[in-house]
């Protein structure tokens, strides 16, 4: 029975190493009387996926090869997005598409108008984008209307939704921003990879041994301090009070990751872990508000969409620590927890690396070049 928990205790800990990350996509909508203005970030890796966009399969991506599929990509992406008012179904009319880059990538920039038969009051957005591909895919929308912006977030379960644009409903905003913060730290594999390194041990160094309270007392300490860390730094740069380099914030994520991991291969923090996860929790809060800048917060319910995102966060690191304490407590004394706690450590600080040399040399701008 110990043996198998633990290897779900492995596979908790390690899966999201080896999983690409899900995809998102980001809709903006502007409307203006009877028409909306419309611009659809997708990113290039979804859509090679989903239609082919390498023409010649050597695993980079040229601009030639992405020009030549534009209208491909257009009349894939817009097949799937139906714009209807209380008038009837929105005629959509494509534009010009540029590249554009996102903290995870390069991104087809889609810029398309919508004609409408009278003034628009209502929206109901039908999304399916890669609906019969990947079952987790999120679509971020940020709708606009004379200075008033209600966001939306869109995936298989919410694919129809009905926008008022004359009083958006802040609960709802609210719950959108609770739902997709609990989305974003579960997708966010060097957030929990980082946060499942500082944990490991926790029930080892507990004293007594026995008692779980001192293993939850020291992952109480660790997690606090990440959390209020993220939250002051995921709250100032959402209000654009601070910002950093996406390069910087994403290599350095990735090497708190590193770093983490070795401490429980080598004591680098010597007893100070609460101190680490604090430190570094500075620079993972700059990582979750870039889904945030990305998206928009609606100005009519700011304060309620942030805090609803970083409620969401929480919630989802809670249910990752509920799940690991009680495992980890009940395997502690295994010799192949040990081996856990030293190869699996191991193994991510060299996932970790990778995600380094990508992130801080630009590996994956080689992806696009040419």
């Amino acid at each position: 029975m110990k043996r198998l928990l633990l290897l779900l205790l492995l596979c908790c800990a390690l899966t999201p190493a080896a999983a690409h990350k899900p995809s998102d996509s980001y809709l903006s909508l502007t409307v203006q009387g009877d028409r909306v203005i419309g611009q659809w970030d997708i990113a290039l890796r979804d859509l090679d996926y989903a239609i082919g966009l390498d023409a010649d399969d050597d695993g980079r991506l040229t601009w030639d090869e992405i020009r030549a599929r534009h209208a491909a990509m257009a009349a894939y992406a817009l097949e799937r997005l139906h714009l209807t008012t209380d008038d009837g179904v929105c005629r959509i009319v494509p534009g010009e598409q540029l590249i554009d880059d996102h903290t995870d990538g390069a991104y087809s920039v889609l810029r398309f108008q919508a004609s409408c038969a009278g003034p628009v009051n209502t929206l109901t957005i039908d999304y399916r984008l890669f609906a019969d591909l990947d079952p987790q895919h999120k679509g971020l929308l940020r709708l606009t209307r004379d200075g008033a912006t209600t966001t939306a977030i869109f995936d298989p379960a919410h694919a129809q939704q009905r926008l008022s644009l004359s009083a958006p409903d802040t609960l709802r905003q609210f719950s959108a921003y609770v739902r997709d913060g609990v989305w974003h730290i579960w997708i966010g594999y060097d957030h929990i990879l980082f946060l499942l390194s500082l944990l490991l041990p926790a029930v080892l160094l507990a004293a007594p041994a026995d008692n779980l309270r001192g293993a939850f007392i020291d992952v109480l300490k660790v997690v606090t301090a990440f959390t209020l860390a993220h939250s002051l730094t995921l709250t100032l740069a959402s209000l654009s009070l601070i910002s950093l380099p996406s390069r910087l914030v994403e290599s350095a994520i990735a090497a708190s990751v590193i770093l983490a991991a070795l401490n429980n291969v080598y004591p680098l923090f010597r007893g100070r872990r609460p101190v680490a996860a604090f430190g570094f929790g500075l620079i993972h809060g700059f990582g979750f508000a870039s889904v945030l800048v990305d998206l928009g917060l609606p100005k009519g319910a700011l304060l309620a969409s942030l805090f609803g995102f970083n409620l969401g966060v929480e919630i989802g690191q809670l249910c990752i620590v509920a799940a690991f304490l009680p495992l980890a407590f009940l395997l502690r004394h295994t010799w192949l927890y040990r081996r856990l706690l030293s190869g699996g450590s191991v193994l991510i600080a060299l996932v970790a690396l990778v995600w380094f040399i990508e992130r801080a040399f630009d590996v994956q701008a080689q992806w696009i070049g040419g």
